[in-house]
């Protein structure tokens, strides 16, 4: 996005050697799912890069006609569920689904908000009667002891995702994706693993111990995101995040919910660097950005190079999306564009506000031929 600070890459291949290797060799351009992957992969390109084809970037879903809704498996389903059971449901709704505009049929994997924290080692606690939902008992009492904080093969549940999406990818194979993982990395992962009381007063009393556990953390993300890539057959498909955002390569969506909790001064010194870090890993990404109370980070989180996209959500009681105009704006006039959830009848409203080049509209629509009028109409208006 223009008018933002420069940055090499590193660790990361450039952008254009990484879309060259993506689209040849042995790379899926068609989905049985979506026959128009190309047209829409072609957009989400031009969207990475601050620019706008024909119309803004919009994913627009619909029922399909001609068939029966089918609902996508319960959250968290894999993680207790047997494969065979999840897999055709998952399956059955993405078929029963018009996926227009620039969605992506894909299904995202989940075993938790702290499924990152239980890769660590974490026990993850199901409620008995709560299935949107779950947590990992907070199991760090000596930081001492704990750190270098690792990731055991053989951990259970890392076993488990990554059998899980290779089951998914091997039965969606040619019809549809499987999304990378919301991991909930960095101070997050700690958050879970610790407590957030505890942490909170750590980053007072000790913090050059918190400064080695988020070394320690950080160090983890580029191999577990590369395993989970693998066994997502992302290298020869492409990448969505948890917020469906599209790249022929690798992206995601990146987080701290963290930094809800803590000022400007601890933000910039535990969890800036990670932030920078995953940002300029994945090349280009989505912030989930949660609440009022992280807004004091904005400015420094616009200024990442890499993180071109934020999803803005506006906390438990507080006033609807729409009226969050004034910050929409803000944002994209720092360059960085805004993730924009509608129907068809609000995505005028925001058309007439927002910059055209800089917005990414995730629109429900009551049937395809209003999601595909709706198209046209952002084409004519653009």
């Amino acid at each position: 996005m223009a008018g933002r600070r420069s940055y090499t890459p590193g660790i990361a291949h450039t952008r254009e050697t990484e879309v060259a290797e993506c689209l040849g060799g042995e790379a899926i351009t068609s989905l049985s799912f979506k026959p128009d992957f190309e047209e829409a992969k072609q957009r989400w390109l031009a969207f990475w890069e601050g620019e706008m084809l024909d119309r803004p970037v919009c994913n627009m879903l619909a029922p399909k006609d001609g068939h029966h809704y089918v609902p996508t498996p319960k959250y968290m389903a894999g993680a207790r569920e047997a494969f065979d059971t999840v897999i055709p449901q998952v399956l059955a709704h993405a078929e029963s689904i018009y996926w227009g505009g620039d969605a992506i049929p894909c299904y995202t994997p989940s075993f938790g908000p702290d499924q990152m924290a239980a890769f660590l080692g974490g026990e993850i606690l199901f409620p008995e009667e709560e299935t949107r939902t779950n947590w990992v008992k907070p199991c760090i009492d000596d930081w001492e002891k704990a750190l270098p904080i690792r990731l055991d093969p053989e951990n259970p549940w890392w076993k488990r995702m990554l059998a899980f999406m290779d089951a998914l990818s091997e039965a969606l194979q040619g019809k549809m994706l499987v999304t990378h993982l919301d991991l909930h990395s960095n101070a997050d992962a700690l958050l879970a693993l610790r407590g957030g009381e505890r942490l909170c007063l750590d980053m007072i009393d000790i913090p050059e111990t918190i400064d080695r556990a988020m070394a320690s953390v950080r160090r983890l993300y580029v191999p577990i995101y590369e395993q989970l890539y693998r066994a997502g057959r992302m290298d020869t498909v492409g990448t969505l995040g948890w917020v469906r955002a599209y790249h022929p390569v690798r992206t995601n969506t990146i987080q701290c919910d963290f930094a809800a909790l803590i000022g400007p001064k601890q933000f910039r010194r535990f969890v800036l660097p990670a932030l920078e870090e995953e940002a300029a890993y994945l090349g280009h990404c989505v912030y989930h950005l949660d609440g009022p109370e992280c807004l004091v980070h904005l400015d420094d989180l616009c200024a990442i190079p890499g993180l071109d996209c934020i999803q803005w959500t506006t906390g438990a009681r507080n006033k609807p999306f729409i009226e969050w105009m004034d910050l929409l704006k803000e944002i994209q006039a720092k360059g960085v564009a805004v993730w924009v959830p509608c129907n068809t009848e609000e995505i005028k409203i925001y058309h007439r506000e927002l910059r055209p080049d800089r917005v990414f509209y995730d629109c429900s629509a009551p049937n395809p031929q209003e999601a595909e009028a709706t198209l046209e109409w952002l084409k004519k208006n653009s």
